[in-house]
């Protein structure tokens, strides 16, 4: 599976939030979701809160931010200017 049909349901328009990246064209952000899953709210207590989010929704906002988060270095040849 690709890495963008694995993240189908995060959606960027322009015309909701500024362009941030949302849950399924929604006014719920990615950043909101994985903000909730830090402060301790379980899968279910963020449903029960949110009740037009589904599961694949808020494994796929925690997906999306941790493409965001790798780390990936690249060295950078100064001795050649």
């Amino acid at each position: 599976m690709t890495e963008a049909k694995r993240l189908d349901r995060i959606t960027f328009d322009g015309k909701v939030l500024g362009g941030r990246a949302c849950i399924r064209g929604m006014r719920i952000t990615v950043a909101h979701v994985v903000n909730l899953v830090a402060n301790g709210m379980t899968a279910d207590d963020i449903l029960a809160d949110h009740p037009d989010l589904e599961p694949d929704d808020i494994r796929q906002a925690l997906r999306y931010a941790a493409l965001l988060a790798r780390e990936e270095t690249y060295l950078l040849d100064t001795a050649n200017g």
